[in-house]
C-alpha cells in the first residue's frame, strides 16, 4: 500500500475509534424491588407457617417459597421497634426510645433508597410526629401516630354508632402525602388493612418509570387492638375457640413441632399463664372466644388482602425481580384498653364492630406467642421474637428456615446493600452514627454463620442483651437473669447463679451501651 493510502486509512481508524458506541438496547436497573411488610402486635404463633389454625396461604406461599426466621428480633414495643427499622438505628439513636417523636440524627430508609434511585412508597402506620411524605417517600398515605378505630378512626357517620377511640375525643391524624388531616373521616367501606392496600396498589400503579426500581413499606395496624373486622371474616372462626386456651395453644404448639418450624429440646413448651378456661363462666368464655375469632378474622384479612399485593406483581411482570419482607414490631399484647371511649357503649357493644373497643388481653396473648413466655412491652421472648419470612424468587432457597439472630436494625445496611448505596456520615446537616445492624444478605442466600455483634435491648421496665448465643435479661426490679438461648430458646432455665461472670460482663456491656446511645 502506497504511503498516502495508508495514512488515509490510519486517519480513518482513528475517526472511528473516536465515535460514541451506539447501544440498540437501552440501560436497564436490576436492583431487585423491595416490599416491606409489617403488621403489627401479631404472636409468634398468629400466622398458619408459624402454627396457627387461622388461614393465611398466601403468607404459607411466601414461606414455601422462601426463608422462614425462627430468632428475628424487634423492640418489643410498636414506636420504638418502627423508629429502629426505618432508621437502622436503636430507636434512642433517634430519640424514639421512650416516646415516639420526630426521627432525629437518622436517615429514613425511604431517604437512603431515593439517593439510591428507588421510586419509594409508604401505606399504613408509621406512629410518629412526622409525615412520612417529608421523610424520604414520594407517596404517603396512612396513620401517622398510634392505634384508631379500623373503620372510622374520625367523626361518626350518618346510621352508624359513634366510633370507639382510644382516647375521649381524641382523633388520630392520617396522612395522604403532604396533607395531614385530623380527624380523618374515610367513606363507609373504610377498613384500614384494605385502605392501606389500595393506596400501596395506586402508588404502585402510577410509577412514573416502569423500570425504576421500587421500595413500598406497607405498615399495616391489624391485630393491634381494637379488635374489629368484617362480619364475613369473622364469621370464618365463629366457635372455633369455644374449646379454649389450652387446646388451641396445645394443638399450635404440636404443628411448629410436626412442621420442623421448632425442636422441642431446643424449644420446649414455657408455663402457661392463662386463667383456666374451666373457671370462667359461660358468659366469660362466649366474650373470649368472640374475641379471639375476631382477632383471627383480622389476620386473615392481612393474608387476603397481601394476596392482592402478590396478585398485582404477578400480573405486572414484577415478582421475579421483588424481594418481599414479611415481620411483625412485636409479640401478641396483653395489653387492655379501659372503659375509655367517645361514647358509653365502647366497651357494651358487639365485639368486632365500629363501636366496641376491645383489646385481645394476656391470657389469648399467652396463646398467640407459643412457646415463648410473656409477651409486648417484655424483653422476654415473648415480647421481642417474631415471625420473620423473606421471599425473594431465584435468590433464596425455597423452604429454607435460619436459626440467624436477625433484629430490625439489619433492614437498612441489608437495603443499602442491595440498592448499591453507600450509608453517609451525615444528612441533613446531622451527623449520622454508624448502623449497628449487619446486611441480611448472606443470610438470605444460605450463609449460616452466626452474628458477631451483640443486640441490646431496653423499653419500659425491661432490658436485656443477647451475645454469643447468650441473652441477660432484667424486667422491673427482679434483678438480672441468664439464660443460654442457644440451648434453651424459650428461657426456661436462668443460669445466673451458675455464670456470675458472664452475667457481670454482660450487665457491664448494657449499661456501656446504655450510655452511648442517649435519649
Amino acid at each position: 500500500m502506497r504511503p498516502f493510502a495508508l495514512l488515509i486509512c490510519l486517519i480513518a481508524l482513528l475517526i472511528f475509534a473516536c465515535q460514541p458506541v451506539v447501544d440498540d438496547g437501552e440501560d436497564t436497573d436490576d436492583r431487585p424491588n423491595v416490599v416491606l411488610i409489617l403488621v403489627d402486635d401479631l404472636g409468634f404463633s398468629d400466622i398458619a407457617a408459624y402454627g396457627s389454625e387461622v388461614a393465611t396461604p398466601n403468607l404459607d406461599r411466601l414461606a414455601e417459597r422462601g426463608m422462614t426466621f425462627t430468632q428475628f428480633h424487634n423492640t418489643s414495643k410498636c414506636f420504638p421497634t418502627r423508629a429502629s427499622l426505618l432508621t437502622g438505628l436503636y430507636a434512642h439513636q433517634s430519640g424514639n426510645g421512650r416516646t415516639y417523636g420526630a426521627l432525629q440524627g437518622a436517615m429514613t430508609l425511604g431517604e437512603l433508597l431515593q439517593q439510591g434511585g428507588y421510586y419509594t412508597l409508604a401505606s399504613g402506620k408509621h406512629h410518629g410526629t412526622e409525615n412520612l411524605f417529608f421523610r424520604g417517600f414520594d407517596h404517603y398515605y396512612g396513620l401517622r401516630e398510634g392505634a384508631a378505630n379500623h373503620f372510622n378512626p374520625g367523626e361518626p357517620r350518618e346510621g352508624e354508632p359513634v366510633p370507639a377511640q382510644k382516647q375521649r375525643g381524641e382523633f388520630r391524624p392520617f396522612c395522604l402525602d403532604s396533607l395531614t388531616l385530623q380527624p380523618y373521616n374515610p367513606p363507609a367501606d373504610f377498613y384500614t388493612t384494605d385502605y392501606f392496600t389500595r393506596y400501596a396498589l395506586d402508588f404502585l400503579r402510577q410509577a412514573p418509570d416502569p423500570d425504576q426500581p421500587f421500595f413500598l413499606y406497607l405498615a399495616y395496624t391489624a391485630p393491634h387492638d381494637p379488635l374489629m373486622a368484617w362480619p364475613e371474616d369473622i364469621a370464618r372462626y365463629e366457635g372455633r375457640y369455644d374449646e379454649g386456651y389450652e387446646a388451641i395453644r396445645q394443638a399450635r404448639y404440636a404443628r411448629q413441632l410436626a412442621s420442623g418450624l421448632l425442636d422441642s429440646a431446643l424449644y420446649p413448651l414455657s408455663e402457661a399463664t392463662f386463667t383456666p378456661w374451666e373457671t370462667l363462666s359461660p358468659e366469660e368464655q362466649a366474650e373470649e372466644a368472640q374475641k379471639m375469632a375476631v382477632y383471627a378474622a383480622m389476620i386473615d384479612r392481612l393474608d387476603q388482602n397481601i394476596g392482592q399485593l402478590l396478585a398485582y406483581l404477578d400480573s405486572s411482570g414484577q415478582a421475579g425481580n421483588t424481594l418481599i419482607f414479611f415481620v411483625s414490631d412485636n409479640g401478641a399484647s396483653a395489653e387492655m384498653v379501659g372503659a375509655r371511649g367517645l361514647n358509653p357503649e365502647a366497651t357494651t357493644g358487639e365485639i368486632g364492630s365500629v363501636g366496641r373497643w376491645s383489646s385481645l388481653g394476656p391470657d389469648w396473648a399467652n396463646v398467640c406467642n407459643v412457646p415463648f413466655r410473656y409477651y409486648k412491652n417484655f424483653s422476654y421472648e415473648g415480647g421481642t421474637c417474631t415471625p420473620m419470612i423473606a421471599y425473594w424468587p431465584g435468590k433464596i432457597q425455597p423452604g429454607s428456615r435460619t436459626s440467624f439472630m436477625g433484629h430490625v436494625i439489619d433492614f437498612a445496611p441489608t437495603l443499602a446493600e442491595l440498592a448499591g448505596v453507600t450509608y453517609p456520615d451525615s444528612f441533613r446537616n446531622e451527623a449520622l452514627p454508624p448502623l449497628p445492624g449487619v446486611s441480611l444478605l448472606p443470610v438470605l442466600q444460605g450463609d449460616t454463620s452466626s452474628r458477631q455483634e451483640p443486640l441490646f435491648y431496653e423499653w419500659q421496665h425491661g432490658r436485656a442483651v443477647w451475645e454469643d448465643g447468650w441473652k441477660a435479661i432484667e424486667q422491673g426490679d427482679s434483678g438480672w437473669e441468664l439464660y443460654r438461648l442457644a440451648t434453651d430458646r424459650t428461657e426456661q432455665q436462668n443460669l445466673a447463679e451458675q455464670h456470675p461472670e458472664r452475667l457481670r460482663r454482660m450487665r457491664s456491656r448494657w449499661e456501656m451501651w446504655r450510655k452511648a446511645v442517649g435519649d
